[in-house]
């Protein structure tokens, strides 16, 4: 039986944007801290008091900035998870299945696929080998 829904239905589409997202969230955080690393790197070359002082204060933002790219996916995953324990339904769970695939889908690449099968009421993947054995 294929679950319905949208999220179930374009599982495949969020797979791939959880790759985007999971890509952004080591990237990003790692220029922001390279760049920041190169402009103390030229204050400490210039020597000058006031642009070492400027450069750590970049540095430190730049810091900072790069630690909360890398939480948000999972700061807006706990959330949503909260949300989902107060009302569980179907709608709930195809919500769900948007969010794992976005927000973890390391952890998800079984759900995160084009077509989903609905057994005993977890997600799996639709099993391709059984239907082709029936076929011959």
């Amino acid at each position: 039986m294929l679950l319905g829904g949208f999220c179930a239905d374009t599982a495949g589409a969020w797979g791939a944007a959880g790759y985007f997202v999971m890509v952004i969230k080591i990237v990003i955080p790692l220029v922001l801290i390279i760049l920041g690393m190169i402009d103390l790197g030229k204050a400490v070359i210039s020597s000058k008091e006031d642009e070492i002082n400027k450069a750590v204060g970049k540095l430190i933002r730049r810091f900072i900035a790069a630690v909360i790219v890398f939480f948000i996916p999972t700061i807006v995953s706990a959330l949503f998870n909260l949300l989902f324990e107060m009302n569980y339904n179907d709608t709930t769970k195809d919500i769900n299945t948007c969010m794992q695939c976005l927000t973890n889908i390391a952890a998800h690449k079984d759900i995160c696929k084009s077509e989903l099968t609905v057994d005993t009421g977890t997600l799996e993947p639709k099993n391709d080998t059984t239907e082709e054995k029936t076929n011959k």
